[in-house]
């Protein structure tokens, strides 16, 4: 059965360069409907694209470069910011070009077969790679497969909270991500917090009396929000000078699992923002339940993706 993989994967492949770089490798692919990658450089003022594939230029019409362009369910935008891009095809035919021929290429095929057999698939708890393509306040757009866009909502990035997804991911990162349902209009819902540890797992990691970095995420009138770990946050005693996105060194008071409370004082305020902690994935295909509140802790959280719709 044919995988689909987010836009970008097979780019620089061997593979991929074996077909994508003579006119005969761009001949066999036809005759084997296979599934190839390119870097969109242009799209003209009709909104065709065009790649350059060795010697060759390749056409994705209008028409062919997305699913739901036509339907007008998906703008034109969606075709106008692949441009620098990778885009994923098949090659569809040939027609005479000046010096040559040139290779008609179909995107829309490949989004529908990835749409009615790998994504009709998918079951919430399923764990899946994704590409970030963009983000909003709401959340970020992740290619799931073939360059079709699946929601991760900002509150199921991480349990910290986050003033923005730009705090986190930043456009072409490669993640895993985790489907947590579907929208009323069936599309397909992430969520990433799920893949990030629990409570305990990420508070291991520190010991009281330790001083280390962390991000300041809020301030509140109560105290200080920072970021220790992509799912683990601390509070520090109101602050004069700090504000969200710097980074600071803090010393570790005590670390509290019956209350899930990690307390912290600011040492000081580092001269220039530091990135966010890189985020650590397990290998596990399939998830049904997550707890991420330590089990003596009275406040609990967890996900039951078998009962989410």
């Amino acid at each position: 059965m044919q995988e689909f993989l987010p836009e970008g994967f097979l780019l620089e492949t061997a593979e991929n360069r074996r077909y994508t770089e003579s006119l005969e490798g761009l001949r066999a692919a036809q005759a084997q409907n296979r599934v190839l990658e390119a870097r969109a450089v242009r799209c003209s003022a009709a909104h065709d694209l065009y790649v350059q594939l060795g010697e060759i230029q390749g056409v994705l019409e209008r028409a062919r470069c997305a699913w739901g362009l036509t339907e007008g369910t998906v703008r034109d935008v969606a075709v106008l910011s692949r441009v620098g891009k990778p885009v994923c095809f098949r090659v569809a035919g040939f027609r005479p070009a000046a010096g040559g021929v040139a290779a008609l290429l179909d995107r829309r095929s490949v989004q529908e077969d990835c749409l009615r057999g790998q994504l009709a698939r998918l079951r919430p708890g399923d764990v899946l790679d994704a590409v970030v393509t963009r983000s909003e306040p709401f959340g970020a757009f992740c290619d799931i497969g073939a360059g079709i866009a699946a929601l991760l909502p900002i509150d199921s990035i991480c349990v910290s909270r986050i003033p923005h997804p730009d705090a986190r991911f930043s456009p072409g990162q490669r993640i895993r991500a985790v489907v947590r349902g579907r929208d009323a209009l069936g599309r397909i819902l992430l969520t990433h917090k799920e893949l990030l540890g629990t409570w305990l797992e990420n508070a291991a990691r520190f010991s009281p009396g330790e001083t280390v970095p962390g991000i300041v995420r809020s301030c509140e009138p109560y105290g200080v929000f920072i970021e220790l770990a992509p799912n683990l946050a601390g509070l520090a005693e109101p602050t004069p000078g700090v504000r969200p996105g710097d980074g600071v060194s803090v010393y570790i008071k005590s670390i509290q699992p019956e209350r899930m409370k990690v307390k912290l004082a600011v040492v000081d305020r580092f001269p220039a923002p530091v990135r966010a902690p890189a985020c650590r994935y397990p290998d596990v295909r399939r998830l049904t339940r997550w707890v991420y509140s330590p089990p003596d802790c009275k406040k609990r959280i967890e996900t039951v993706f078998s009962e989410i719709p």
